[in-house]
């Protein structure tokens, strides 16, 4: 190999790279932290109303924005994120942080399957065996859940069929919105997202808890401005600096270190051995799906 092949991968890219994994990594386990106190959709709702209302003004200079259609395309997008956000938190009232970040995890399979679905693209051999993996892992950890409550596996189908809406989600803005700066087409997609959780939020039961409790509202704080506002800028950023092969890989850490926080955190639900199993079959077939040819 000649030395160009052998370039130093910039300390920026890995400190992006690793800020996006352990950000959204602790993630799950910090939903549940702020579910604690906070009602469950006032919770969300909350979340994401503060993350808008920091990225509008950042984005109000940005130019181009939307046009015709594409607003409509947005508005459609923010729809689904809010239902997979709904369902990643009602499902999480049932399950562990890190059997929902493996569920997500599943991802990019669920976007090979649609995009054959709808012949974007054509599903190639090792995603089909890499599916049927995950698959499998799935189906474990479905079953581990049942073994513990019909609750706990009623928590495992809303997070998958939050993978689902996130999915839907992401087709719409790569196929309709890729040509906007990615600081508009998160300022709109979120402030969407935001206003219909919160009319989500005004119709369901309970209210803010006052005084605000201290774990919690940290909780609840980390997610909008960590979790939310800071890790997507650094995705976006990452993206424009490395190809999606590499992004794509963050899919295995997110539920590695979701898996060491509950492990070091959790006291409510407690993960099985069985449970563990389940993931790590998961993960394999997402290793089948993503790894270089």
């Amino acid at each position: 190999m000649d030395n160009a092949t052998l370039r130093p991968v910039p300390r920026a890219v890995v400190a992006a790279y690793l800020g996006c994994a352990l950000i959204w990594g602790t993630t799950w386990y910090a939903i549940r932290v702020s579910i604690v106190a906070y009602p469950t959709l006032i919770a969300v709702a909350l979340r994401f109303a503060i993350a808008a209302a920091i990225l509008l003004p950042l984005a109000a200079r940005i130019r181009p924005w939307p046009r015709g259609p594409v607003w409509g395309w947005l508005a459609l997008a923010g729809a689904f994120d809010a239902s997979a956000y709904l369902l990643v938190y009602l499902g999480e009232e049932r399950v562990p942080g890190a059997v929902a970040a493996v569920l997500y995890g599943t991802q990019p399979l669920i976007l090979a399957l649609l995009l054959t679905a709808t012949r974007i693209e054509r599903l190639t051999r090792r995603h089909m065996v890499g599916a049927v993996v995950s698959l499998c892992g799935v189906t474990v950890l479905f079953l581990d859940r049942l073994d513990v409550s019909a609750q706990q596996a009623a928590g495992v189908a809303m997070v998958t069929g939050s993978v689902v809406m996130a999915t839907l989600y992401s087709m719409i803005i790569k196929q309709k919105a890729s040509a906007l700066p990615h600081l508009v087409t998160a300022a709109v997609f979120l402030t969407v997202t935001a206003l219909l959780l919160g009319v989500v939020a005004l119709i369901a039961p309970g209210r803010v808890p006052w005084p605000p409790p201290a774990s919690p509202t940290l909780a609840l704080l980390y997610l909008a401005l960590v979790g939310t506002v800071g890790a997507f800028g650094l995705f976006f950023w990452l993206l424009n600096k490395v190809s999606l092969q590499v992004s794509s890989t963050l899919v295995f850490v997110f539920p590695l270190i979701a898996l060491v926080t509950d492990a070091l955190f959790e006291r409510e639900i407690p993960l099985t051995a069985r449970a563990y199993i389940g993931a790590a079959i998961t993960l394999g077939g997402l290793a089948v799906s993503l790894r270089r040819r």
